[in-house]
C-alpha cells in the first residue's frame, strides 16, 4: 500500500511517500480503508522527536492517528462493525496510509463528509476533557489561546454551547471566523493582558491553552494564579505550576463522546472547518504548514 514514512527525526524533509506492506485486522480488530487522515500538531512534534520522553518511536514509522474511512476487513470476534461501515476515529498505527487498523472508532453519520468528520476525533475528545477539567459553567468567561485552529475552534464552540462567554486569541486574519463561531477575538502577542481585560473587565474564570506559544505567563496574570488554567501544548507548564492535560478517558467514554459529537455535526450544531486538503504524497507540505501555525481549521490528507 502507499503510505508516508519517516525513518529518522527531523523536519518535513524526512517524510517519504512509498510502498509498504499493508496491515491486517487481528482478533477483535477492524481494518479501515482510509478516505481522510487528520494532520495534528502532535504529528510534527513526534517527527521532531520531541515526544520521546512520553512514547518511543519505532522506525520506520507512519505518522498520524486520526482517520475516517470504510471498514474493509473484520477480525475474528468482531460483531459491532461490518465490511462497508463508514467510521471515524483513531488508528492503532499511522493513519497517513491507504489502510490502517482501527483503534477507537464510531459510525460516521451519512451526511457528514469524510474530510470534515476526520477533523473531530482529537479536537472533540481533547476539548471535552479539558472543559471538564476546568469545571466550566454557564455564565463564566473562558479564554482560549489558539482559538482558530482545529482543536481551539471546537473547544470554543463546546464552551459557547455550555453557555460560557468565550474570548479567543488569534491573528487578525482569523477574527471574523471566530466571530462567526460566537467567540470574542483578541490578537495574541505583546499587550495581550490589556486587550483581554478590555473585553472582559470582570476577569476570566478559566483558560484553555491550545497554542503552546508562551501564553501561560499572561494567563497566570489574568487569573491571579495558576488555578483553572489548562494547557495541551506548552511543555513549560510544569515549571509554572500549570496543569498539562494529556490522554483521554476509557475507550467506552471516548467512543460515546465521539458518537455524540458526530451527531452534533450532522445536526449542524457543531461546525468543523477544513483549512485545506492535500494528497497523501503532499504530507510534508501539510506538516510544514501545521508547524508554522496560524491555521484556520484543519489540514486533511486524502489517500
Amino acid at each position: 500500500m502507499q503510505a508516508v514514512v519517516f525513518e529518522e527525526f527531523g523536519g518535513p524533509e524526512v517524510l517519504r511517500f512509498k510502498e509498504i506492506e499493508e496491515p491486517h485486522a487481528g482478533p477483535g480488530e477492524v481494518r479501515v480503508a482510509v478516505r481522510a487522515a487528520g494532520v495534528n500538531p502532535a504529528d510534527f512534534k513526534i517527527r521532531r522527536g520531541w515526544f520521546e520522553a512520553m512514547a518511543k518511536t519505532t522506525f520506520p514509522a507512519v505518522p498520524g492517528y486520526e482517520l475516517a474511512g470504510v471498514v474493509d476487513e473484520v477480525g475474528e470476534g468482531v460483531t459491532e462493525f461490518a465490511v462497508g461501515d463508514e467510521v471515524v476515529g483513531w488508528g492503532k498505527a499511522g493513519s497517513y496510509a491507504q489502510y490502517a487498523v482501527a483503534g477507537i472508532v464510531a459510525v460516521k453519520p451519512a451526511g457528514v463528509p469524510f474530510e470534515q468528520a476526520v477533523a473531530l476525533p482529537v479536537a472533540g475528545e481533547t476539548s471535552a476533557r479539558v472543559l471538564r477539567q476546568l469545571g466550566l459553567k454557564a455564565g463564566e468567561t473562558l479564554l482560549v489561546h489558539g482559538a482558530a485552529g482545529g482543536v481551539g475552534s471546537v473547544g470554543a464552540q463546546l464552551a459557547v454551547s455550555l453557555g460560557a462567554t468565550v474570548i479567543g486569541t488569534a491573528s487578525p486574519a482569523n477574527h471574523d471566523y471566530l466571530r462567526s463561531l460566537g467567540v470574542i477575538p483578541v490578537e495574541y502577542g505583546d499587550g495581550l493582558v490589556e486587550r483581554v481585560r478590555a473585553v472582559a473587565p470582570n476577569g476570566v474564570d478559566a483558560v484553555y491553552d491550545v497554542a503552546g506559544k508562551g501564553a501561560l505567563k499572561a494567563s497566570i496574570e489574568l487569573r491571579g494564579g495558576t488555578d483553572r488554567i489548562v494547557t495541551i501544548a506548552d511543555p513549560t507548564a510544569g515549571d509554572l505550576g500549570v496543569a498539562f492535560s494529556a490522554g483521554g478517558g476509557s475507550p467506552e467514554e471516548t467512543k460515546a463522546g465521539l458518537a455524540e459529537q458526530l451527531q452534533q455535526v450532522a445536526d449542524d450544531k457543531l461546525k468543523l472547518t477544513v483549512a485545506e486538503t492535500f494528497a497523501l504524497r503532499d504530507a510534508p507540505k501539510a506538516q510544514e504548514l501545521s508547524e508554522a501555525g496560524h491555521v484556520n481549521g484543519k489540514f486533511v490528507l486524502i489517500p
